[in-house]
């Protein structure tokens, strides 16, 4: 069972890092300042630094800096200070100059002097400050029940206390867009919000036993297994979450919790089988290896040495002040109070230990033949026992498939690079599969049957991402955040500028959406690199210099946005484009997209899991027809038409709230 929470009493005092303290306020108040000769000013270093207007000269206005140095400015580089009073403001729409610099300059006061949550309009601002601060205690939350959003300090409670409210109030649905770059922290507030939630709406009935999890504890549990599987390290951020996931909070026609449900998105599966240098693939395969859980590493048939199972020792192992062991325990009980059955839990420890297996079978080329063949079956069986198949049928499924040739089945020879390939991207699809059954078993469990009158969708996907190497998943994760961003942008100014222009207040109208449409008719457009890329992934010699050369017809020197990459950095793979996103300019590397796009996978070794015995690897695959059953509109599906039809999913759902 989970923790009994700690009494609020005893829970540490959450207001300094909620409230300026007055001392700070008079020594906020004290600091020099003049209305007409205090200036911001653009600095390489720190972004803008505070100056002192000694002249101006035309266009060009002299300043003094900090260490005395005079230097000429342009005049509209030149912006105003606000008075001492605005210092550490919790909404920034009241400053006086709302500028870059008086932005910037506010949230890094209030981020030095530990307040992470900050107002801008309608927006709350939250800063990651890499710690943990006494801001989600109980006693922190009861300060913002009921309360109204200016009566206590910016938080993300006020913001989901505001949408508890007008649910109930106005009967309508209500949607929470938590969105950032990737490391900005969108996971963890997403679980306060839920949390909040979940005690917001908790029931009073005081009948149940305590054997029995209530909904509030299992609405919660879906974090650590959703996190086990589907959040990994990554350069810039230890708990990256590498899928997208929409979840309703439903509630009764009194406001009790009632439900809840859980749609996911874009599960990365690249990072199964490869890693960066500095990353790491998802976290449960290094619970696994932990062997925290008596039994199970046994009964995985792991070894104790990380670095046998290639698939997920390419980066990481091991993230700094991280216990696997710890949180392996923890993704198991959540397991439990989700309702799982003992052989439910099992099978999917098998099956997630099967992919790390999968990594380690080996195959040579037979004699002089283009014909592979194995390479010892040791590995082999051991995926056969965990997934429920002889290792015999498995081993010739992968090197000599079936395939239909008019209305004959025959096998086909495959080389050892084929074999490979399919080999990974069979355990991709084992473990996708999986992570959609955990989504799916959640949801069971959290459908009480109760009565729903209202939910409130709680928006949490992979942030915008710029790395070192850029492929096809993050032009997808990108993508996505340049049509949420749209959506965003839609919803919170134009939505805003109608309202003025209906009341009848004199305002210039300023399309805030048009900044973002340049880069989404690049990606999206007829002839854009989407519909470029499901073209060329339609052409049977269709290849990646094929690819690159049609983007580079179509769109270098013709779109704005479509840009050659800069040489590449010493030990660094090139880029073959750079795309102008609206949070910067990112470099692509389009190697593989075509074989990611059309994800294809070896029928033969489908149709042996459908007949195995391990029952959750037959629930897996039971909708994949296989080699057998009936063809599906699914199976011929490429991952970019996947992924537009859940961005339009999405957005219709964001749409109605």
């Amino acid at each position: 069972m989970p923790k009994k929470p700690a009494d609020a009493d005893e829970e540490p005092d959450p207001t300094p890092y909620l409230f300026v303290s007055l001392e700070q306020k008079r020594i906020d108040q004290t600091k020099p300042y003049d209305a007409k000769k205090s200036c911001w000013v653009p600095d390489d270093k720190e972004g803008f630094v505070l100056g002192e207007i000694r002249g101006t000269k035309g266009d060009l206005v002299t300043v003094a800096i900090p260490g005395g140095e005079e230097k000429n400015f342009k005049k509209e580089q030149v912006t105003q200070v606000n008075p001492p009073k605005y210092e550490k403001a919790e909404d920034m729409s009241n400053l006086t100059y709302l500028n870059d610099a008086s932005v910037l300059h506010n949230l890094k006061q209030r981020y030095y002097a530990k307040l992470i949550y900050t107002y801008s309009g309608l927006f709350c601002v939250a800063i990651n400050p890499y710690k943990r601060f006494p801001v989600y205690t109980n006693r922190c939350a009861k300060l913002y029940r009921g309360k109204r959003r200016n009566e206590v300090p910016p938080h993300i409670f006020a913001i989901s206390d505001g949408a508890y409210v007008n649910m109930l109030t106005n009967h309508e649905n209500q949607s929470m867009l938590i969105t950032g770059e990737s490391g900005a922290g969108k996971t963890e507030n997403t679980k306060k919000v839920i949390a909040y939630f979940a005690t917001v709406g908790a029931s009073t009935k005081k009948g149940e036993t305590e054997k029995k999890a209530n909904l509030e504890d299992q609405v919660v549990q879906t974090n650590p297994v959703l996190e086990a599987f589907g959040n990994a390290k990554t350069v810039r951020n230890d708990n990256s979450s590498r899928f997208g996931k929409f979840i309703r909070i439903h509630f009764g026609p009194t406001g009790k919790l009632a439900g809840a449900d859980i749609e996911t998105y874009l599960l990365e599966k690249a990072r199964v089988i490869s890693q960066q240098t500095l990353e790491r693939s998802y976290h449960i395969f290094y619970q696994l290896m932990s062997g925290a859980v008596p039994g199970v590493k046994e009964k995985c048939l792991l070894s104790n040495n990380v670095s046998d199972y290639n698939f997920v020792a390419q980066g990481k192992t091991t993230i700094p002040n991280v216990d696997d062991g710890e949180e392996f325990r923890v993704t198991d009980e959540a397991f439990d109070i989700l309702g799982f059955t003992p052989e439910e839990k099992e099978n999917v420890y098998k099956i997630t230990a099967a992919v790390m297996h999968m990594g380690t079978m080996k195959f040579k080329q037979r004699g002089r033949e283009e014909q592979a063949e194995a390479d010892g079956t040791e590995e082999g069986e051991r995926v056969g026992k965990l997934l429920g198949v002889e290792a015999v049928g498995l081993y010739t499924a992968f090197v000599k498939p079936r395939i239909k040739v008019g209305n004959e089945f025959v096998t086909q020879g495959r080389n050892v690079n084929q074999v490979n390939y399919s080999v990974g991207a069979m355990s991709k699809a084992v473990f996708d599969r999986l992570f959609k059954f955990l989504v799916k078993k959640c949801n069971e469990t959290l459908d009480t049957k109760q009565k729903r009158q209202h939910f409130i969708g709680v928006l949490d996907i992979a942030g915008f991402e710029i790395f070192d190497f850029n492929s096809f998943e993050q032009l997808c994760i990108n993508f996505t955040n340049e049509k949420l961003q749209q959506f965003f942008n839609h919803h919170m100014f134009v939505l805003e500028q109608e309202e003025y222009q209906r009341e009848g207040i004199e305002w210039a109208f300023i399309d805030f959406g048009m900044d973002l449409a340049a880069c989404i008719e690049l990606i999206e457009k007829p002839m854009g690199i989407l519909s470029i890329l499901e073209e060329e992934s339609m052409f049977p010699k269709a290849t990646d210099k094929t690819f690159e050369e049609k983007l580079n017809t179509n769109h270098l020197g013709k779109s704005p946005n479509f840009q050659k990459p800069k040489p590449p950095k010493p030990g660094q793979q090139p880029a073959h484009f750079t795309l102008g996103h609206y949070a910067g300019n990112v470099p692509y590397n389009i190697t593989g997209w075509l074989e990611k796009n059309k994800d294809p996978l070896n029928d033969t070794v489908v149709d042996l899991f459908k007949k195995g015995t391990n029952a959750l690897v037959q629930e897996i695959f039971a909708d994949h027809p296989g080699q057998t059953g009936a063809a599906a509109a699914e199976k011929g599906m490429l991952s970019i038409q996947k992924n537009i039809i859940f961005l339009c999913r999405l957005l219709a759902l964001l749409y109605l709230t």
